[in-house]
């Protein structure tokens, strides 16, 4: 495989560096960063960013022109993200929107509603949020119980869904429910994009450990109660719900498949400049062993995702493999958010917003529920042995029962 870029890829690249040099401040290698606390901010300072890159036409290349986009190739989509990465800009509210309800509407939206809802949402003007978990649905999203009723040309949305992301500053979503439970329970399911402020839907914010903001993807329950969306808000055939959403959770793969947060540079600065009873923790060896884990770590997590560019700038979709991604940096992120806790001793967990240390803080307290988001490392892990290793499939006893003969907690 060859790294290296080419005339043209090269040229792009400089292209790149010279808007983001002119708009936008480099990071500091190795600071620690404080996390961004207040909701409110993060949405206003996102949203600035996301439209000056619409307005410059930087803010979703690989899209056609007409839905905001300059028609990019997903390999100058990869070298745009590297370059930015570098710069020091406002966390993205927009990635499922964007990463993963975007792709869908592209795919299944009529022309109309791509024109409508598109362009908004590339600017910033529109954030979009994924209705899929449910308090019996996670990991197995097609157990899901939520119902829709054809009433005429409206289906009438009952149910409940959890975990949520950024529900509540949303305006819109995607939603797979339930229509027939006399079908078997991939089968029987059907796919809509809904308006947030539809009448009968109720946002309930879950207080979380880390708080609702940081990230910016506070999660929420959300409940319908007889929430009625137009049958021309249906995104594939009645019953293609699952079909629709396979497509939805291989964008998230490359959406939301990164856990962001303290990595190995802020670990490294940490060890270099923290007193450990009386000299610094770069020289205590274990110390340095755990430096070098997740060095190792981060870049075999880097050539993976070389992996994924290579097959891209073939004009090949990325494969099952990008489950790697989440399982290894969701666990390292969680190992040096407790390294920087420990380093603390007694009082790791005083949060003080000038020490540096909430990123470690936050990568410890939220790397957990980013392990459970998007997948589950036990359910990663299978898809990993099932498509990429070719090993068996787990055996399923709900196979070919209609769903209502399922057997369930209740």
């Amino acid at each position: 495989m060859d790294f290296n870029d080419t005339p043209d890829q090269a040229k792009f690249r400089a292209k790149c560096k010279e808007w983001l040099d002119s708009n936008a401040k480099l990071k500091d290698a190795g600071k620690r960063i404080n996390v961004e606390s207040n909701l409110e901010e993060l949405i206003a300072k996102a949203k600035v960013w996301q439209k000056k890159k619409y307005d410059a036409g930087w803010a979703m290349l690989h899209w056609p022109k007409e839905y905001g986009g300059i028609n990019a190739t997903p390999i100058e989509r990869i070298i745009w993200g590297q370059e930015e990465s570098k710069y020091d800009v406002p966390g993205s509210i927009f990635e499922i929107g964007l990463g993963m309800c975007g792709p869908v509407m592209m795919q299944y939206a009529s022309e109309e509603q791509k024109e409508r809802y598109l362009p908004p949402m590339a600017e910033g003007k529109e954030i979009w949020c994924q209705l899929f978990s449910e308090p019996s649905a996670g990991s197995d999203v097609a157990g899901l119980r939520s119902k829709a009723v054809k009433d005429g040309d409206e289906w009438v949305i009952n149910g409940q869904k959890v975990w949520t992301s950024g529900a509540h500053y949303s305006d819109y979503g995607i939603l797979v429910v339930r229509h027939d439970p006399d079908l078997e329970k991939h089968k029987g399911l059907t796919f809509f994009f809904v308006d947030m402020k539809s009448p009968g839907i109720t946002v309930k914010p879950i207080k979380q450990i880390t708080g609702t903001a940081g990230s910016g993807a506070g999660f929420n329950e959300v409940y319908f109660d007889d929430v009625r969306i137009p049958d021309s808000q249906r995104l594939g055939e009645i019953g293609d719900g699952w079909k629709v959403a396979i497509t939805t959770l291989m964008n998230e793969r490359l959406a939301v498949g990164d856990a962001k947060g303290a990595d190995v540079n802020e670990a490294l600065s940490l060890a270099k400049d923290k007193d450990d009873f009386g000299q610094l923790m770069i020289k205590n060896q274990a110390v340095r062993d755990k430096l070098a884990d997740w060095f190792c770590e981060a870049n075999g997590l880097k050539y993976t995702k070389f992996r994924t560019m290579s097959a891209l700038s073939k004009g090949e979709a990325p494969g099952p493999e990008a489950s790697i991604t989440k399982i290894v940096s969701a666990n390292k992120l969680q190992a040096i958010g407790n390294f920087g806790i420990d380093s603390g001793d007694m009082a790791g967990m005083l949060i003080d917003e000038e020490d540096g240390m909430s990123s470690f803080q936050a990568a410890w307290l939220g790397a957990p529920g980013l392990r459970i988001a998007g997948g589950t490392d036990e359910i990663l892990k299978n898809i990993i042995a099932e498509r990429v290793l070719g090993l068996p499939q787990d055996p399923r006893a709900d196979k070919g029962l209609p769903f209502k003969d399922i057997p369930s907690g209740k």
